[in-house]
């Protein structure tokens, strides 16, 4: 970029701060975004109103990671939301599309973490499964006898006799959704590429023959939030859906958890890594947004403090994984400094 088109795009950006400083500034702290971090997201909003009185209650709303950020990236100013939360990291171009319309300062905050499970109903079969198991389930094309064939698999048994026998149908994230990246890369991709077809493959070929997916009604994608999922178990006995751990944690008198790789699914095991599943928990602040809506350095600080997010604390007891304390003392010091995201 030239030097005359990097003044401009500073001056831009200038600009709307000044404007958005000078207007008469909203009173009320906006979130949205992960399905995943909405109830962490609305416990710390409903704390953070009961202990700072001279500040209002954040609103927290929900839309999914991709979403939330989009509305995060729209711009700066009251008409803007003032954090995002995602269950995955911000991509680059979601990062870039930031920087092009004025937010050049994109604090990341990273909460504590979660896992990925995979549930059925409490009266449904017990799942032990593996991610090929899942890949051959979900798939438009399996490999067989050293070619690949449309997918026959209908029972689960077919694909393993260890597996119930009861029909495939499997509710997923939708694109919209941060669990549906980690649902893909550590199960989906993981399972396929255990395949020797598979692996002589080219990347990118690779890649589009994982993820491509049967389109016969068996896979269905959820494109609200975990609730939309369980009731879609609730109306098909065989369904098994992809949910996050606090979820399951919040409803274990209605749906039971598949073991993954042979490991049960349990904040212990994430903590020690052996679960394989498992991934970060985010918010991103507008750093241009922090000294104009009243509170949300505040509200940033809470949400990530130990008495909030700490072991022993409320959004552990609701099924977050708390951060180290040495990840925690970082990340309260990226909130302190405002230090933003650079392009990549």
């Amino acid at each position: 970029m030239k030097l005359n088109q990097l003044t401009k795009v500073a001056l831009t950006a200038a600009a709307l701060t000044l404007a958005f400083s000078a207007q008469a500034a909203r009173d009320t702290i906006q979130v949205a975004g992960s399905s995943t971090v909405l109830p962490f997201s609305s416990i710390a909003a409903e704390e953070f109103g009961n202990n700072f009185a001279q500040f209002r209650t954040p609103v927290v709303g929900s839309g999914g990671s991709g979403g939330g950020l989009r509305q995060f990236c729209q711009g700066v100013g009251a008409n803007t939301i003032d954090v995002a939360n995602s269950s995955r990291p911000i991509r680059p171009n979601e990062l870039a599309n930031c920087h092009q319309n004025g937010v050049n300062q994109v604090i990341e905050v990273k909460i504590g973490y979660d896992g990925i499970v995979f549930a059925s109903r409490i009266d449904a079969g017990d799942f032990h499964l593996k991610p090929e198991h899942v890949f051959l389930a979900q798939a438009a094309q399996v490999p067989q006898n050293g070619r690949m064939v449309a997918n026959p698999y209908t029972r689960w048994n077919q694909i393993d006799s260890s597996l119930p026998n009861q029909e495939i149908i499997l509710a997923i994230p939708g694109s919209n959704h941060g669990t549906r990246e980690v649902y893909e890369e550590n199960v989906i991709l993981a399972g396929c590429n255990t395949f020797s077809e598979v692996q002589s493959m080219d990347r990118s070929e690779r890649n589009n023959f994982c993820l491509a997916m049967r389109t016969d009604g068996r896979i269905i994608e959820i494109a609200g939030d975990y609730t939309e999922t369980l009731a879609r178990l609730q109306a098909q006995r065989d369904a098994i859906g992809v949910f996050g751990l606090s979820f399951y944690e919040s409803n274990r008198d209605r749906i039971k958890v598949a073991t993954v790789s042979g490991v049960v699914p349990t904040i212990d095991n994430i903590i020690a890594g052996t679960y394989p599943v498992s991934r970060p928990l985010f918010f991103y602040v507008k750093g241009e947004h922090i000294g104009v809506i009243p509170g949300l350095q505040e509200f940033a600080e809470f949400f990530v403090s130990e008495g909030n997010a700490g072991f022993g604390s409320p959004l552990e007891e609701a099924g977050l994984i708390p951060l180290a304390d040495n990840e925690r003392a970082e990340v309260v010091q990226t909130i302190r400094s405002r230090t933003a995201l650079k392009a990549q």
